[in-house]
C-alpha cells in the first residue's frame, strides 16, 4: 500500500552517507533522484524512502509522531541496522527487543532527529 515516504534533511550529504549505510544493511540502494531528493528501494516496484530537503524550501523539521518502520528478514537485520545507525551519529530511541510476541524491534533517530524503526514481523 505504501509507495514511497520522505523524510527531510537540513545537511542532505550527511544524511545520504547515514541512508547509504543503514539502508544497505536492509539491501536499500539509490534508486532515483532528483534536484531536491534521492531515493532508495529495495528492487523495482518496492516502496521508497526519499531523502532531502522540503518542497517549500523552508528548514526541515522532525514531525511529532512521524515514524516510518524499515521492514527486516530476521532479527540479525534489525540488530545491524540498529548498530549501523549508532555509528554513523543516530541516537538510540529504543534498544532491539521483543516488543509483543510477533515484533522485534529497534527504534533510533537519524542526525536530522528523524525517528525510524527497523522490525521484523515474526510468524
Amino acid at each position: 500500500m505504501l509507495a514511497y515516504v520522505t523524510l527531510g534533511s537540513n545537511n542532505k550529504e550527511q544524511a545520504l552517507e547515514f541512508y547509504d549505510a543503514v539502508l544497505g544493511e536492509l539491501g536499500g540502494q539509490r534508486v532515483y533522484a532528483n534536484d531536491r531528493l534521492q531515493f532508495y528501494a529495495t528492487g523495482p516496484g518496492q516502496p521508497m524512502i526519499g531523502i532531502g530537503g522540503p518542497y517549500d524550501g523552508e528548514a526541515a523539521t522532525v514531525g511529532n509522531g512521524v515514524m516510518p518502520a524499515l521492514s527486516c528478514k530476521d532479527r540479525d537485520m534489525v540488530d545491524r541496522a540498529y548498530k549501523k545507525a549508532l555509528e554513523l551519529g543516530g541516537t538510540c530511541e529504543g534498544e532491539p527487543g521483543e516488543r509483543m510476541p510477533t515484533f522485534y524491534g529497534a527504534y533510533f533517530r537519524d542526525p536530522d532527529g528523524n525517528k525510524l524503526c527497523a522490525m521484523y514481523r515474526m510468524p
